[in-house]
């Protein structure tokens, strides 16, 4: 993996990849990183108690792989970001594919934003029927920026595509949830966001994701309950209406 020279005062980027069982789909992903204009000065690569080849997979790639026994998405994202030492933590799920620009583009937004910053962008399916591939994108992804955006009041970060500034991760590593396998990890982050930070989301920041969730009425069960139980979760700590008001008010405070 290169990384080339990096100087005192430069920004250094990690990118976490949780992942279980993908050793196909981790393979290709690692190979599109290490084509970046950007080169990333760290790869973690999370490897949720995978029987397969990932191992190879990652010692072949010479990256860091972090074993992680808890099960669920969730821990292992948040296990990777606890070992990141980079100022920016980019985010990737292993059938992600990133174009050539995408940590560029990434340190570019951050490197123009408040400190406490994080950004996002959507993303185009491949794989599968064309009709998957448009659901997909036209369907499932703008739902989820719109409604979800609605109900938290700021764009949610998508976890197959999203970085954020090392210093958001050290203030909401304490309250994120670790210990429930149902529970997304990305809307998870985006929940426990405080009202002084800020999601961009940058309609250009866009990378590959597989349409496979979408081709199985199973796969689209496990989302949907994973993201009630997500909500419960949340709602339970902190009701969406208090939390609205909360950021009103503090964005008045700012202004």
């Amino acid at each position: 993996m290169a990384t080339g020279d990096v100087s005192a005062d430069a920004r250094t980027v990690s990118v976490v990849i949780p992942t279980r069982n993908d050793a196909g789909m981790l393979e290709a992903c690692l190979q599109l990183l290490a084509r970046q204009t950007r080169p990333p000065d760290e790869i973690i690569v999370v490897d949720n108690a995978s029987t397969d080849h990932t191992a190879a997979v990652c010692s072949a790639s010479g990256v860091r792989r972090i074993p992680v026994d808890l099960p669920g998405i969730a821990a292992t994202a948040a296990a990777g970001f606890d070992a990141a030492a980079g100022d920016i933590i980019a985010r990737l799920d292993t059938d992600s594919r990133p174009p050539a620009d995408w940590l560029e583009h990434v340190e570019a937004v951050l490197a123009a934003a408040d400190p406490m910053s994080l950004v996002t962008g959507p993303a185009q399916f491949y794989g599968g029927q064309p009709w998957v591939r448009w659901a997909g994108r036209y369907l499932f992804l703008k739902s989820y920026f719109k409604v979800f955006g609605l109900l938290l009041g700021h764009p949610p970060v998508f976890g197959s595509n999203f970085a954020l500034r090392r210093a958001v991760w050290q203030e909401i590593r304490g309250s994120v949830v670790r210990d429930n396998a149902d529970v997304h990890d990305d809307l998870d982050v985006s929940y426990r966001l405080r009202p002084e930070m800020k999601v961009i989301y940058d309609r250009t920041l866009s990378v590959g994701v597989s349409s496979r969730p979408l081709t199985s009425w199973a796969s689209l069960r496990r989302h949907g309950s994973m993201t009630l139980t997500t909500f419960r979760v949340e709602f339970k700590e902190e009701p969406p209406l208090r939390r609205r008001l909360d950021r009103l008010q503090s964005r008045r405070r700012r202004a």
